[in-house]
């Protein structure tokens, strides 16, 4: 009987190590690099003194997220997207714009507009995970530099089924081979959103029960690494 070892020799509920770097343009209200295993991604946060005509008589505001893969951000160049961008970035940065509003009081914004821009400088899988991690960390920073209430704190995190074996953190050797694959967005209270793909052959019930075990306790510990990060950056400011 054969072992199972995994692509980079972690156990099956181990996350890559995640690092935040904080403050890497100075022009945004807050910025953050995620470097998460080989994945890195830089999330931006901008505000613009005004809102999308469906939420001008709400006295609220709006966040919206865009996101992108930089040309050597794979071993093949990324073409860039333009002038339209395409399918996978569009259903991405919905998720991540649908993720973060979960998180921010949108209403107690004022008329505002949070953007968030999330580039992939390097990919290793988890890109979308990665990038509602890091954009939380970013938008808490600019939240607070506004003088507004702070973020629910949000993570995301991929989890799968490789040769059989329920796993955390695909990395991208994993993810190309996994039977499946789920992507796991929640706040410490719940849920927000579940990605789940099977590729071929269906999954159980308690093999879904299986993976969710895995990612909210991938997100407790995500959730303690976003709050470290901010309370780093609370006493260098």
């Amino acid at each position: 009987m054969s072992t199972f070892v995994r692509a980079d020799a972690r156990s099956v509920d181990a996350l890559r190590p995640i690092e935040f770097v904080r403050g890497v343009q100075r022009h945004s209200s807050g910025s953050v690099l995620v470097r998460w295993g080989e994945t890195h991604v830089l999330c931006a946060v901008n505000v613009e003194d005004r809102v999308p005509h469906h939420r001008l008589q709400s006295g609220g505001g709006w966040l919206s997220a865009e996101y992108a893969m930089l040309p050597g951000s794979t071993q093949e160049r990324q073409r860039r997207e333009r002038p339209n961008v395409g399918g996978r970035s569009a259903e991405i940065q919905r998720l991540i714009g649908r993720a973060l509003r979960a998180s921010v009081d949108i209403d107690r914004l004022g008329q505002r507009t949070l953007w968030i821009d999330c580039d992939v400088v390097q990919a290793d899988g988890g890109t979308r995970c990665a990038s509602i991690t890091a954009a939380y960390v970013a938008v808490a920073i600019a939240l607070s530099r506004l003088g507004l209430p702070a973020p629910k704190p949000i993570a995301a995190v991929s989890v799968g089924i490789v040769q059989g074996h329920v796993v955390t953190d695909l990395c991208y050797t994993e993810d190309s081979t996994a039977e499946v694959d789920l992507n796991y967005v929640a706040t410490p209270s719940g849920v927000v959103e579940v990605q789940g793909t099977a590729e071929g052959k269906p999954f159980t019930r308690s093999r879904l029960d299986a993976m969710i075990d895995h990612a909210e306790q991938a997100c407790a510990t995500i959730f303690e690494i976003q709050a470290e990060a901010l309370r780093l950056w609370a006493t260098q400011v």
